[in-house]
């Protein structure tokens, strides 16, 4: 499942349970346009749920998780942070930053 994120409150009640992938970017970004359709084919399984959030929409949410380089993901389980890439990541390695038992 893919979801954009259009506020603060519907982003934590996104998050409180089960893995969840954040991707932190803003439309003038370039590698986060890059990154957004492995992110996207991604958000097509059924195991995970993906959230785009847009930095300059929800500043609120990016700065609560100290998101000041772009794109940033972030990986939580059941509400917690586990995980963390700053920058562009290929898409085999962001199916493996998705894993977490």
């Amino acid at each position: 499942m893919f979801i954009e994120i259009k506020s603060e409150a519907q982003f934590e009640e996104e998050i409180k349970s089960g893995k969840v992938l954040v991707d932190f970017n803003a439309t003038w970004c370039g590698p986060c346009q890059m990154l957004k359709p492995s992110v996207e084919r991604l958000g097509e399984r059924d195991d995970i749920k993906v959230l785009s959030v847009d930095t300059d929409e929800n500043p609120g949410v990016a700065a609560k998780f100290d998101i000041y380089s772009i794109p940033t993901l972030l990986l939580f389980k059941d509400g917690v942070s586990v995980r963390k890439n700053v920058g562009f990541i290929p898409e085999p390695a962001l199916k493996n930053f998705a894993e977490v038992e």
